[in-house]
């Protein structure tokens, strides 16, 4: 099966059986076209011609997305995302292929979710992001604003007078969304009114050096109190995916079909631990057809038996990620 025949099938996975079958095929595909993952395979002295579950398959640690350039096409990149970092820091590079492949991913991966995104205004925090012009978060939410069709919607780099008021006195259904230090202003300005459940909140994550770190459950009962509401949804994605997993309260986490989390043992980062056990997490995005697949993440987490998962923290001396949650 060639990559055509893989990006049309991607998006229509309906059974596990289909996961594994689409997974093992665009492994051996990348196996063969991405000579940074076929070294990775080689070194660990797996046959690739043995595996025969996705289980199997050997997870590029997500570093490597630093230090190389992860691609699996014969044609340049049409565009480089690029993680955020502080001055001097090293940062991740995702080289895409086919910029259609992200946009289908998280269109498609929003409507499972939440629907169309015609059916919200779309207000965007994202100040440390809109400072760099290659972020992928920004790229996705910069189309679902377009996609939401109302003039009201956009990025604000503040929480201006504007945006107060479309909040405070819209009608509408508004997801806001925005990083952590940002949601985090707004919810302590004591400018939000009750606006009656037609506001979502959905935190991307991360103090970026602006304020001190705090625990989820901290940051989310802060939230919930200055924004007026019951529950604050999550986005879990990173510079080197093309998919992204949400949750909708509590920090429960879930995927698209396309999508699947595995938890890998800390001590032997070549096994995977059993469910409701904390691990590292390792993550499958079909989506990323043209540069890596399959990733092992310095996140950690656990699996849930019915395929959601937590977000628990970070591996030690790890840099802090543009997207990452916080530790608790």
């Amino acid at each position: 099966m060639d990559s055509n025949d893989l990006e049309n099938i991607i998006f229509n996975i309906r059974t596990d059986t289909e996961f594994n079958d689409i997974a093992l095929e665009i492994f051996r595909f990348q196996y063969n076209s991405n000579k940074i993952y076929r070294a990775f395979v080689d070194n660990l002295e797996k046959d690739y011609r043995s595996i025969d579950h996705f289980t199997q398959i050997p997870f590029l640690p997500v570093e490597f997305f630093k230090s190389h350039k992860v691609y699996a096409c014969p044609n340049p990149p049409v565009k480089i995302f690029e993680s955020s970092g502080t001055t001097g820091m090293e940062t991740s590079k995702h080289h895409i292929a086919d910029i259609s492949l992200y946009e289908k991913s998280f269109t498609l991966g929003f409507r499972q979710f939440y629907g169309s995104a015609s059916d919200f205004v779309i207000l965007a925090l994202l100040p440390s992001y809109l400072e760099r012009g290659n972020s992928s978060l920004v790229f996705m939410i910069d189309r679902l604003i377009s996609e939401s069709g109302s003039g009201v919607s956009g990025f604000y780099l503040t929480h201006t007078e504007e945006m107060l008021e479309i909040v405070n006195h819209s009608d509408q259904n508004i997801l806001l969304v925005g990083v952590s230090f940002a949601l985090l202003d707004l919810a302590e300005s004591g400018m939000i009114q009750s606006h009656h459940g037609r506001l979502t909140v959905m935190e991307t994550g991360g103090m970026k050096g602006r304020r001190s770190e705090i625990v989820r459950e901290e940051l989310h009962q802060r939230l919930k109190k200055g924004l007026h509401t019951s529950s604050i949804h999550s986005e879990y994605g990173m510079t080197e995916l093309l998919s992204q997993a949400y949750s909708k309260g509590k920090g429960i986490f879930a995927t698209p079909p396309w999508m699947k989390i595995l938890i890998r043992d800390t001590n032997d980062p070549l096994s995977l631990t059993e469910t409701g056990k904390t691990g590292g997490i390792n993550i499958i995005d079909l989506a990323n057809l043209y540069s890596c697949s399959f990733i092992a993440t310095k996140d950690l987490g656990k699996l849930h038996q019915n395929g959601t998962f937590e977000v628990s923290g970070r591996f030690d001396n790890s840099d802090i990620r543009g997207c990452n949650l916080l530790v608790e």
